[in-house]
């Protein structure tokens, strides 16, 4: 019998961490809450965007003790509501290594058919396929899985982090900003629970808590926009079914009003779910030209609830009909529908997403529902909601553990997420009420002379607003965080969609081919999301040049290394030359000390130097914030606007603090 002894050391724990990265570097002094209970940060519901915030802060370091995610909900949600992801939150899931999952027992749409009037007896026909997903991606599709498997796919990966999770069966009840009773955690809530009511005080406080936010309106925020008289009805149910593309996503206009469908995911009973958004015409006339706004007369809104009341799930099953003829469509047994709901059309957005303290500290942010409103048929919702706090989340754990720069009593970061999420969301109230508008239209035959919607109309809007609903196109404004200066004749090309460097834009991930072991891999995959900057240089065909530009710009980010808290910066290299045609003692000595596993062929695979602009001669350096996106990008020769950028948004220190 084989006898062996083993060894190991005290520090063996770090290596198995239930994270691929250890928590981010603090150099503020440690949270010590006392004998009263205060947090950090208290967010205000687990939806998507309160549960994948309460993730994201536990994954950065947060515990128990800092942070606390309260819910009224007794559990993860059960039915209904929002079901599809866009390729780029697939992306930031994948960069969480939690996409498989969802990948693997989601529904992927990679077709959109699209199907309009014709003459009888047809009545509709299909007039044209078209890729659901238009532009470069590294998951080019959409992916339909229920809300409620999402959240518990969080909740599964936040127990990895957190003892206590969230509390549930809990919710605020007062918000208010006291500075006097504790100038440090200035926020005061009441939250109500199992137990009682507690007072409790937090740093910052972040409203997660739908469009009926207590937290938004305690801070005295509305949200501004208005309700149109389209409405909708939503169903969810086993279908049976002659209608060929059922398992595609597919806009349908006839002349009997609207459908969207959107094939679900396989559920317990081995069958296929599918989601209807039908436009109810018949049962439900339009009032005049009601119009209802936030703080508009009751009467109004009275009005609208009654119209919304009269929609039954039969109705919204005929109305189906009607649109789909001469196709049949029905549920396939009584028990086949799974959730239904009827909703108004309505784009609303808060003027404001923070509110400060009286030193101009911001102290409450809102994120998701609780910002912005508007119809669910883009696929938004969820998705744009989860986005504000992937971008609130590194800012608020940097600004918390003492990593940006301190400027004033303010923090100049942490301002940015109001700036680009605000951004964000008026581009997305714009986009919406096009599209609805147009979906909601009718669509005549091709030989329609009336000047009425066309099918080309459509899909124009459709086409050109992908870039947008995919979560790919979207680009933050000039800021702090977003230094657009250096790249004028730096970078080739406008195409930015398909992967031109830009600053505000996120990284397309390219296939590379790493030095060390030859694995191909995608480059993304040394972009995880762990709060981290990373510097990308793009060597120039220099590199094995020891007084070449790649040399010395190496050499000199090495330095910048060294300059900010260990473990906050990361250094990732791409080089064109020929595979196999050097070695390490070739290489500058910084390539391999600094990035041994993170240093790729950019060429062999995919042509990265091409893809992003980056003339191989010449090459150039980009630094990557924590959520993927480009915040800078200079030439080999100008290190010193890389330092610059990195000054900006980080804290600059000679020593980390423990």
């Amino acid at each position: 019998m084989p006898v062996f002894t083993d060894y190991s050391t005290l520090s063996r724990d770090l290596r198995v961490l239930p994270s691929f990265a250890p928590p981010l570097p603090r150099v503020s002094p440690k949270f010590d809450p006392g004998s009263e209970e205060k947090y950090e940060v208290i967010i205000a519901g687990a939806g998507p965007a309160g549960l994948f915030l309460e993730v994201l802060l536990a994954r950065y370091g947060l515990t128990d003790a800092s942070l606390l995610c309260i819910d009224l909900k007794p559990s993860a949600l059960k039915s209904g509501q929002a079901d599809g992801l866009q390729p780029r939150t697939l992306e930031v899931f994948q960069s969480l290594s939690l996409a498989d999952e969802i990948i693997q027992s989601g529904c992927q749409m990679w077709e959109l058919a699209f199907w309009n009037p014709t003459t009888a007896p047809k009545n509709i026909e299909r007039t044209s396929i078209v890729p659901d997903v238009s532009v470069p991606a590294r998951f080019p599709h959409e992916v339909t899985i229920h809300q409620g498997r999402i959240e518990r796919i969080l909740e599964d990966d936040l127990r990895r982090y957190s003892t206590r999770g969230v509390q549930r069966s809990s919710q605020l009840t007062r918000v208010v900003i006291d500075e006097a009773g504790d100038p440090e955690f200035p926020v005061e809530v009441d939250i109500e629970g199992p137990s009682g009511t507690r007072t409790v005080r937090t740093k910052h406080l972040v409203g997660a808590d739908g469009a009926h936010s207590l937290v938004r309106r305690s801070i005295n925020i509305e949200l501004e926009g208005e309700t149109s008289d389209f409405i909708w009805g939503v169903v969810d149910f086993v279908v049976e079914t002659d209608f060929p593309d059922i398992r595609r996503r597919c806009a349908i206009h006839s002349d009997k009003g609207s459908v969207m469908v959107i094939p679900r995911e396989r559920i317990a009973t081995g069958e296929y779910l599918t989601r209807l958004y039908v436009h109810v015409q018949d049962e439900v006339a339009p009032d005049s030209d009601i119009v209802v706004k936030e703080g508009a007369e009751s009467d109004k809104k009275s009005k609208a609830k009654a119209r919304r009341e009269k929609i039954s799930l039969e109705s919204i099953l005929a109305q189906a009909q009607e649109v789909f003829k001469p196709y049949k469509i029905r549920p396939r047994r009584p028990d086949a529908v799974d959730w239904w709901a009827a909703y108004q059309i309505g784009q609303r957005v808060s003027e404001s997403f923070t509110k400060q303290d009286s030193k101009g500290v911001n102290r409450v942010f809102i994120v998701g529902d609780a910002c912005h409103t508007h119809s669910p048929k883009a696929g938004q919702g969820m998705n744009v909601s989860m986005m504000d706090s992937y971008n609130l989340s590194w800012k608020l754990i940097h600004s918390l553990n003492g990593l940006t720069p301190q400027i004033g009593s303010g923090d100049k970061v942490l301002d940015t997420f109001q700036t680009e999420r605000l951004t964000v969301a008026k581009q997305l109230i714009a986009f919406d009420k096009e599209f609805s508008s147009m979906f909601s239209g009718q669509i005549g035959p091709e030989d329609d002379q009336e000047g009425g919607l066309t099918h080309e109309q459509f899909l124009e809007v459709f086409s050109t607003g992908n870039g947008f609903t995919s979560g790919c196109g979207i680009e933050y404004p000039e800021n702090l965080l977003v230094d657009k200066i250096h790249i004028e004749g730096l970078i080739a090309g406008t195409d930015y969609l398909s992967g031109v460097l830009r600053p505000g834009r996120r990284l397309l991930s390219v296939k590379v081919k790493r030095h060390a072991d030859g694995n191909k891999r995608e480059l993304q995959d040394d972009f995880p999301s762990t709060g981290r900057f990373r510097i990308l240089c793009l060597t120039s065909t220099d590199l094995l040049d020891a007084s070449g530009d790649s040399s010395k710009a190496l050499n000199h980010i090495s330095q910048i290394l060294s300059k900010f808290p260990k473990g906050i910066l990361e250094l990732v290299i791409l080089h064109s030359l020929s595979s196999n045609t050097f070695d390490w003692p070739d290489l500058p000595e910084v390539v391999k000390a600094q990035a041994e596993m993170q240093f790729y062929n950019g060429t062999d695979l995919d042509d990265a130097y091409r893809i992003y602009g980056v003339d191989p001669k010449k090459g150039a350096v980009a630094v990557v914030r924590p959520d993927g996106y480009i915040g800078t990008v200079a030439s080999l020769d100008n290190i010193d606007g890389i330092y610059a950028y990195l000054r900006g948004s980080l804290r600059e220190v000679e020593t980390t603090a423990n």
